[in-house]
């Protein structure tokens, strides 16, 4: 058997009650207290997470611009110093390889932010398709990530921010040395439950001091340790795709509703840019949409949809919501089948259950 990876801060997970499971390889705590009760302080105070366990990458060299305008959907072109951007990853067909974050550091330096169980598989696919002046760098095992979330992670972050105004990072924004408690981080303003919030990048032999100092200043503010079950019904609620559910090699970037963030009108050939525009130019096939189960269950990855005797699609993501006190999924199906208001129904467990398809995202904060 593999042995499960852990991040440097497994060792502090029991002291603050965290149940870990194995999620794709690694050992991570699926929750601190209860997923409820975590998921409910990110949408009302601030809950800190644990996700060291996502990828680095870092792109260096006079083509890196160059470089990464084919391998990427969006367009780097613009790109300021200090700004991040959401992007994919396609394979020739359009099928996705990753869908990850992109830094810019400075001018030819670049900081790739990839999902974990895709790190070995993102960075081989970066290496196979290098060109021109560009080495790429893999700081994962190096590198400790941590994200305070919810409406006070600002207010509690920036008791141990010293001199660094947090105010002045904006969205998809990051600001570099920022000294935490004396520690340099690199801070960014990205997040991935619908809330405002930060996310930490240290050094690893750092990371268990800044998980204990924000925790130690969230106090007051009642800010919980989080697990992965809370990070999980967050995102979804906010419709963010989860790679493995919503996105994977068989799903395009187009059909998982991220179409934002492919640029098919950017002048550089990216890998699977003829595929996307053909998808686009056929219509594509089938869609992303939202359900609300209309009698009693609660659909899960994977379930069959129905409309009538035809199977329209499946299930990408479903779950019982926490803010909405509501059964909702995720499902890719059919695109004449997810015009709102249209009833489907879902297989659970052997049998038909009646659903509506609902406006997304499911949830939206307060601007």
């Amino acid at each position: 058997m593999t042995e499960l990876k852990r991040t440097p801060l497994f060792e502090v997970y029991k002291e603050y009650g965290g149940k870990t499971i194995d999620f794709g390889g690694w050992e991570l705590p699926v929750q601190f207290s209860s997923i409820k009760e975590e998921h409910e302080a990110v949408r009302t105070k601030a809950g800190l997470f644990d996700v060291s366990h996502m990828g680095e990458v870092e792109v260096k060299g006079p083509d890196s611009l160059k470089y990464l305008q084919k391998m990427m959907t969006n367009d780097f072109s613009k790109m300021k110093n200090g700004g991040a951007k959401y992007t994919a990853m396609c394979y020739e067909n359009g099928g996705t390889v990753d869908d990850l974050l992109v830094y810019k550091i400075e001018e030819n330096h670049y900081l790739l932010v990839v999902n974990a169980s895709n790190i070995d598989k993102d960075y081989k696919w970066l290496e196979e398709h290098l060109e021109g002046e560009v080495t790429i760098e893999n700081l994962s095992e190096d590198t400790a990530l941590l994200a305070i979330q919810g409406p006070l992670a600002e207010k509690v972050l920036q008791k141990i921010a010293g001199e660094t105004d947090l105010g002045k990072i904006g969205y998809f924004k990051f600001q570099q040395q920022v000294k935490l408690n004396g520690i340099s981080a690199l801070v960014s303003r990205t997040g991935y439950t619908g809330e405002d919030g930060f996310e930490v990048y240290c050094d690893s032999k750092d990371a268990v001091k800044i998980w204990r100092d924000i925790l130690y200043a969230g106090k007051e503010e009642g800010v919980l340790p989080c697990g992965l079950g809370s990070r999980d019904t967050l995102r979804f609620e906010a419709t963010l795709a989860l790679y493995g559910q919503e996105l994977s090699p068989e799903i395009s970037p187009l059909e998982a509703g991220i179409g934002f963030a492919v640029k098919l009108s950017k002048d550089d050939d990216f890998i699977g840019k003829t595929a996307l525009i053909k998808q686009k130019g056929n219509g594509i096939g089938r869609k992303l949409a939202g359900i609300e189960m209309i009698d009693r269950g609660i659909p899960r990855h994977g379930y069959p949809v129905y409309k009538g005797e035809e199977r329209i699609g499946e299930v990408t993501t479903g779950t019982q919501s926490p803010t909405l006190k509501r059964s909702i999924g995720l499902v890719l199906a059919k695109k004449e089948y997810t015009e709102l208001g249209t009833e489907v129904e879902v297989e659970i467990r052997g049998k038909r259950i009646k659903a509506i398809i609902v406006p997304t995202p499911f949830y939206k904060k307060e601007q």
